[in-house]
């Protein structure tokens, strides 16, 4: 069946499919109209599971956070200030190995107030552990809530999907809405065992000496940490697996890390989120014109798929990246991992645009493209879009900032 909705609709829809016993989520704005489908689809009787109204984010993650301990599959959802307010429970559940999946809707945290759309709310839970997932349409925030349980419950740990607030949670787009028998062909029942062996054989394995009075154990807090960064190594193969057995059933997929159109290209794009539909219109514009280019898209943040960034922008002439966030004083967030992932001597732009909600349009990734091409080196780490130049000095550094 195929409907024309909104990206909060999207993900309730996914949410619905993948057939939750306990549902718990708090509105916030971008992201209300989440809970308020579900909530829709309870009252209907089209969702089995039980619908949990609580009275802020935090009560909503400690909610499903018990119902996972409980042995069932749960969903939540939230967006920036809501995610902060998360933060501690976060750690708890990556910890505790939940496989509870949540759609956050990327939001700007305050101050200064804003209600639309950047990255800095999910990238800044970037280590509490939980896998990260972003999408760049509608149709794929429904697959990829689907594939999320998948992955959590193969690996158990907590998935986040993360959707761009306004450009994809308020605007509608055409989606396919998959059959339920197809759904619960890729997606059996939850079965808790798994990730009550998985518990006891880290307990087994690491437990040095009995825990002091307080139940306090460092030796055993190590152990876990260790294991813990050994499943989010794993997991890069069951989402790779759970995303071609998506396809082999719906003819779809999305791939963690996308390459679109570099077989030729000299400089490649980087994008993420719903960017990355406007950058492949650029790239054909700019291909059609002789410019040697391409586009690279990240699906997966965390954890972040290092081998496949490199084998994509291997042996191109420079490399940019444009993001929604930035890490004041120092440089945008997916530009500080591919840089790491790459630990050479190739030229990697990395701008900053789209913040509070600005626009990444085509004329700003033409820009970007441009300045690659145009400038060797880069001129500073983070390179500003959309404002207009000036210069800005203090007693510390008289270097000239360049904004674009």
């Amino acid at each position: 069946m195929i409907k024309v909705i909104t990206g909060n609709e999207a993900a309730a829809y996914g949410a619905l499919l993948a057939k939750p016993e306990v549902i718990c989520a708090y509105p916030i704005t971008p992201q209300s109209r989440i809970p308020e489908q579900l909530s829709e689809f309870y009252a209907e009787g089209l969702l089995k599971g039980k619908f949990v109204n609580v009275e802020s984010e935090m009560a909503a993650l400690g909610y499903v956070t018990g119902a996972s301990i409980a042995g069932v599959r749960v969903f939540t959802a939230t967006s920036s200030q809501g995610l902060a307010w998360m933060h501690e429970g976060l750690h708890w559940a990556a910890g505790s190995r939940l496989p509870i999946v949540m759609a956050n809707v990327n939001r700007p945290l305050g101050a200064p107030w804003n209600l639309t759309c950047g990255q800095i709310d999910s990238l800044a839970q970037r280590d509490t552990g939980w896998i990260q997932f972003y999408c760049e349409s509608n149709q794929e925030i429904l697959d990829t809530i689907i594939q999320a349980y998948k992955v959590a419950e193969s690996i158990s740990l907590p998935v986040m999907v993360c959707l761009d607030g306004v450009y994809l949670s308020y605007l509608s787009e055409s989606v396919d809405i998959p059959e339920q028998e197809k759904v619960d062909e890729y997606l059996p029942p939850y079965d808790p065992t798994r990730r009550a062996l998985l518990g006891e054989r880290t307990l087994k394995r690491h437990k040095k000496h009995p825990p002091q009075k307080d139940g306090y154990d460092p030796f055993n807090f190590t152990g876990n940490r260790y294991e813990l960064h050994k499943l989010e190594i794993q997991c890069l193969e069951e989402a790779a697996r759970a995303n071609e057995e998506f396809r082999a059933i719906f003819g779809r997929g999305y791939p963690l890390v996308e390459e679109y159109k570099c077989d030729e290209a000299d400089v490649v794009m980087v994008l993420t989120g719903s960017a990355a539909g406007t950058g492949r219109y650029v790239i054909d514009e700019l291909q059609k014109k002789g410019y040697k280019v391409g586009l690279v898209k990240l699906k997966m943040f965390r954890p972040f798929p290092a081998e496949l960034v490199r084998k994509a922008l291997s042996g191109r002439k420079k490399v940019a990246v444009i993001e929604r966030d930035i890490s004041p004083g120092q440089c945008g967030i997916f530009y500080q991992e591919i840089k790491w992932a790459l630990y050479n001597n190739m030229p990697i732009y990395g701008f900053v645009g789209g913040l509070g909600g600005e626009d990444i349009s085509p004329k700003l990734i033409e820009k970007a493209i441009m300045y690659t091409i145009e400038n060797d080196p880069p001129q500073q780490e983070a390179i500003w879009l959309g404002l207009e130049e000036k210069r800005q000095t203090d007693d510390y550094d008289r270097r000239t900032i360049k904004v674009y």
